[in-house]
């Protein structure tokens, strides 16, 4: 039943009441957080690892996740858990490769960092790109799927929750990067808690479809019996989701270009450790690995169970949903229904769960908006000469801007089928030219700036033109799998900007940024986590091929 009780509200209401006391404990602590730029947007050497890494996971798991995962669990199954997976072998080598290089270079924002190994052109193309798709794509989506799952799950209206999703999001940033890195640790906490109940109702309610009796063991071995298709991680032509995650392509290519541009050249992501020191940086991104192992058992499981409770005749209607004006099974209803069936209590820990993923990642992108928008495109064009706290008030109002822009959208999106997949697929519009830009940046002096800009330009209307052109061919051009897709406009990208590299003289090559190779190194600690962390990785891959 689509209604929160008594039970649930209370419970919210302790969530809420905790973040906000916490959140204001925080902001209160260090009065310089409100007037110094740097503190405010990085929380610079505020952070420690464990909040470092939980800020991460809180960040990146949101309603995309929750909703829009499980939707895809449904549906595709296990597989989609490759972009978690995958994601924890990246974080390793961004913590190894990535991170000292920004560190050592004393980088705060990603168009900074572009700016200064290349030129201000580079950056200011890329900030803009970035700044349209955290707004219209990740904070649209999030607010949308968010505002779905609650009116799903409650008797306040869709227009309601966005607005108070908005709301709540925008109080969470104005305190800054310090509020938003301490009250994820407390964010996480509960949508892992609230996260782990719903997996561990589904498999219950499984179990007693099957005459179990609650044995949530044996009810995932009905899974693997009722369902052996949605256990499969790699995907052949035959398989009917094959463009959506195609076969080897998920460990050899696309996907790999997917979370490197995603876990090392994205403003949200990398913000969280760009205050810290090296050590702590790295260890809290250990610590998001170890963490994004998990996630499919609170994301993906559910849906899984969905399909075969649906399967096996149970909530025919509640699957329902409209599409183009065509009543089918809509994946995305998942997780929402299964929320429906949890007793008074705990729906409402199901509830805080799932706000605080949302809550939590919108304020990490408005964040970033933020602080691209300040530091890149305010301080450059309109006020050279602005003080920090101009800079924080500019970053506030920005926030609250880009939130309204955001939830004014958000409605256009109600048409989707599976929203997990849209991210995926037109956040990977940019993702490759972003990657090489930044590989180019880092590895090879002789890239000019001339040559980055070229790859900025060119990486949406490669994507676009492959995207579409097997439709305004007729289907006489292949029509790629999306992450094959991804792969070929990296390639391309990377030719284009190689060639016209070596069209310039030496004397015309970009400001090459600093490597000390020793930063390179790691501890012996490091290296024992992350041989666990590509152990367990093999295993899951091998069982689960």
């Amino acid at each position: 039943m689509n209604k929160l009780h008594l039970a649930d509200y209370i419970v919210f209401f302790i969530y809420f009441i905790s973040v906000a006391a916490y959140g204001y404990y925080v902001y209160h602590k260090k009065k310089s957080a409100t007037t110094d730029s740097k503190d405010f947007f990085l929380a610079e050497g505020s952070l420690t690892w464990w909040a470092i890494g939980a800020s991460l996971i809180a960040s990146n798991i949101s309603a995309e996740h929750f909703i829009g995962m499980s939707g895809s669990g449904f549906a595709l199954g296990l597989a989609i858990s490759t972009y978690e997976w995958m994601a924890a072998a990246t974080l390793i080598i961004v913590a190894v490769v990535f991170i000292p290089l920004y560190l050592k270079n004393k980088i705060y924002t990603m168009p900074q960092f572009l700016a200064k190994r290349y030129n201000d052109k580079v950056s200011t193309v890329m900030a803009v790109f970035w700044l349209l798709v955290y707004v219209f794509v990740n904070l649209t989506s999030i607010i949308y799927l968010g505002a779905l799952a609650i009116a799903s799950i409650s008797t306040i209206s869709f227009e309601w929750c966005i607005a108070g999703l908005s709301v709540f999001a925008v109080l969470v940033t104005l305190g800054g990067m310090k509020v938003i890195g301490y009250t994820d640790v407390v964010q996480v906490l509960v949508l892992i808690l609230g996260g782990l109940v719903t997996t561990y109702l589904a498999l219950d309610l499984l179990a007693d479809r099957f005459g179990y009796d609650g044995d949530i063991w044996k009810g995932l071995g009905v899974l693997r019996k009722e369902a052996p298709e949605h256990f499969h991680m790699i995907f052949d032509k035959s398989n009917p989701y094959y463009k959506d995650l195609p076969g080897l392509s998920v460990l050899i290519g696309g996907m790999w270009i997917n979370n490197l541009a995603y876990w090392g050249c994205n403003q949200y992501i990398t913000q969280r450790a760009l205050g810290a020191d090296l050590k702590t940086a790295r260890n809290g991104i250990l610590f998001a690995a170890f963490l994004k192992l998990l996630v499919p058992v609170i994301a993906v499981l559910p849906g899984i169970v969905m399909f075969v409770l649906h399967k096996n005749g149970m909530f025919q209607e509640e699957m329902m949903g409209v599409v183009d004006g065509v009543k089918k099974v809509k994946p995305d209803h998942a997780y929402p229904t299964l929320m429906n069936l949890l007793p008074p209590g705990l729906k409402g820990v199901a509830f805080a769960a799932l706000t605080a993923a949302i809550v939590a990642s919108l304020a990490g992108k408005a964040n970033s908006i933020s602080t691209i928008f300040s530091l890149d495109i305010y301080k450059k064009f309109f006020n050279k000469n602005a003080s920090e706290k101009q800079l924080v008030s500019v970053g506030k109002y920005a926030v609250i801007i880009a939130m309204l822009i955001a939830a004014i959208v958000t409605p256009a999106l109600k048409s989707l089928d599976q929203a997990y997949q849209f991210i995926q697929e037109y956040v990977g519009f940019i993702s490759p030219g972003v990657l090489a830009i930044f590989l180019m940046g880092f590895f090879w002096k002789r890239t000019t700036a001339g040559a980055a800009l070229t790859g900025a330009l060119l990486t949406i209307p490669i994507s676009t033109v492959l995207k579409f052109l097997p439709v305004w061919t007729g289907g006489w051009f292949p029509d790629f799998p999306f992450l094959d897709r991804m792969s070929i406009t990296f390639g391309l990208i990377l030719g284009v900007m190689i060639v016209i590299s070596l069209m310039k003289p030496k004397s015309e090559e970009a400001s090459p940024i600093e490597i000390d190779k020793s930063l390179f190194r790691v501890s012996p600690s490091f290296v024992v986590m992350s041989v666990i962390i590509c152990g367990i990785l093999t295993a899951l891959y091998t069982v689960f091929w």
